[in-house]
């Protein structure tokens, strides 16, 4: 019979960028709220990161059952409380088993997924997040159609490789997609390895219609020599 400890997953990168993601989600995340995260994978961001949170309980997701089991296997390991049980959650999916959630994390699944995924994971939170809802993502970027570093360049590469509709996608698409469903792109936060987080705010119903219908924002134009940008 397998065990809770054999269960439980390790993905490598979780004790480099857990703490830096606790920091940003100590200032941004509501308290007290529930929190849902999407794509939990090995369970170990949540199992970490809620403990720290006051106030919040954490609804993990993950579509792979595998992953569900070490989502709560890791729960059970560190007794997180305020980790709920792994739910089953395709972001594809019209139909999400958690309905309300004040706030959404979703961390290293942008560029592990189609880009429908994305369009879906937006569209699905605007049915699911309140007003002022906060949505935060983790991953590698594009900037302005650039990556930010060679590794990140070479990353992609590997995505591709592995699957060609994955790949690393451009803060300014992402901004696209989430401006057509009612979030509004606050913050860009450099991250260390060269990864960001974002952090999305869900606009009021009206504000969201308006959103909606108008140009999405477009990049910045270059400075060019002689040009003074606006501070």
């Amino acid at each position: 019979m397998a065990t809770p400890t054999s269960k439980r997953l390790r993905a490598a990168p979780v004790i480099r960028n857990r703490d830096p993601i606790l920091e940003v989600l100590k200032r941004v995340l509501p308290q007290p709220s529930l929190v849902l995260e999407i794509a939990s994978g090995t369970g170990e961001h949540a199992t970490y990161i809620a403990p720290k949170l006051n106030g919040v309980m954490w609804q993990p997701t993950e579509p792979d059952p595998l992953r569900r089991d070490s989502i709560d296997a890791w729960a059970a390991e560190l007794d997180a409380a305020a980790v709920l049980p792994a739910l089953e959650l395709d972001v594809m999916s019209e139909t999400w088993p958690v309905r309300r959630a004040h706030a959404a994390v979703c961390i290293n699944m942008i560029h592990v997924a189609p880009w429908e995924a994305t369009v879906a994971f937006f569209a699905g939170l605007a049915r699911t997040l309140p007003q002022d809802g906060v949505v935060v993502t983790y991953g590698p970027y594009k900037v302005d159609g650039e990556h930010t570093a060679p590794s990140n360049a070479r990353f992609d590469r590997q995505l591709k490789l592995m699957n060609q509709r994955w790949g690393v996608r451009d803060v300014a698409e992402i901004e696209r997609v989430a401006w057509s469903h009612g979030f509004v792109l606050s913050e860009t936060v450099d991250m260390p390895a060269n990864n960001k987080c974002l952090v999305f705010v869900h606009a009021s119903e009206r504000a969201a219609e308006l959103l909606a219908a108008s140009p999405a924002p477009e990049p910045e134009p270059e400075v060019g020599v002689g040009d003074k940008k606006p501070v």
